[in-house]
């Protein structure tokens, strides 16, 4: 079993953690607010860290999963960052969904203190998270990837090696640009089916075993139905999704013309209070007839 240093233990991290500990690793976990911290440790076990750079001492691995570019440089190259203290042939695994400049340059980094370091975000919300089911798309070196799997086997259903540093993050950004597209073609579809006061159950029925099938459609389309959307994997973080593909893609010359429509689609359903609202209510910008 491993030395796991854990940082971040959000609605994602928390869980994931979690199963680190009871497959028998030991973990020493690090989190901004130290109260949710002192909570994951009475539940689970292990040591609570007073910094990343403090959880990262004896650690085998180091496992990341914070919010934003700038949360993962805070808590890597920061002046209490665990890259200060991370063993060399030790190993960094990131679970955060960040720009894959930033994946590059974290590798870049570690290389130089003789850190593998690997870009590993993660698809199934916290459902996947809390049932460790987790899709978890790779970038790194291949013995880096090897190495991690041994671990993230304990959270995940799936796990790919994509290629490189940052195409991990990048897969991610392929990943939101498809659910996004099928969320806005739900949201049509649904609204169609009720105007045309159609049975939705039927019609779910008739079309979800086809061509039209999709995770979207199999776990929102009642949902959506229902004008419920209180749960999930909210629009505030779905539009940071976006935005860093629509970054990405001016990097590397594509075009996203659909993507960067649904993204004002989004900003749109913000406007109406739906930070927080799962990203299926999409579908309430668009009037019922």
């Amino acid at each position: 079993m491993a030395n796991i240093a854990f940082i971040g233990l959000g609605i994602m991290g928390g869980p994931i953690a979690g199963h680190l500990a009871k497959a028998g690793h030991q973990l020493t976990v690090y989190n901004r607010s130290i109260g949710k911290a002192k909570s994951w440790s009475e539940a689970y076990g292990g040591q609570v860290a007073i910094s990343p750079a403090k959880a990262a001492e004896d650690a085998d691995i180091v496992i990341s999963c914070v919010g934003t570019d700038d949360d993962l440089s805070q808590i890597t190259l920061g002046r209490e960052g665990a890259f200060r203290t991370m063993k060399p042939g030790s190993l960094f695994i990131d679970h955060t969904t960040v720009s894959a400049r930033i994946a590059r340059q974290l590798s870049v980094e570690g290389e130089s203190r003789g850190i593998h370091s690997i870009d590993a975000p993660v698809s199934g919300g916290q459902a996947g998270a809390e049932n460790g089911r987790l899709s978890i798309m790779c970038g790194g070196s291949e013995p880096a990837v090897a190495a991690g799997r041994l671990v993230m086997q304990a959270y995940a259903a799936r796990i790919v090696h994509v290629g490189s540093a940052g195409a991990g993050q990048t897969a991610k950004m392929v990943n939101q640009i498809c659910i996004g597209g099928v969320l806005q073609g739900l949201s049509e579809a649904l609204r169609f089916a009720q105007a045309a006061e159609l049975d939705l159950d039927k019609v779910f029925e008739a079309i979800s075993g086809g061509a039209a099938q999709s995770w979207q459609m199999d776990n929102r389309w009642k949902t959506m139905a229902q004008d419920s959307f209180d749960f999930g994997f909210a629009i505030d973080w779905m539009r940071k999704d976006l935005g860093l593909a629509l970054e990405e893609a001016r990097a590397n010359g594509a075009t996203l013309p659909v993507t960067a429509m649904i993204d004002q689609f989004y900003a749109d359903v913000q406007a109406m209070g739906g930070h927080r609202q799962d990203t299926s209510a999409l579908v309430r910008r668009i009037t019922k007839a």
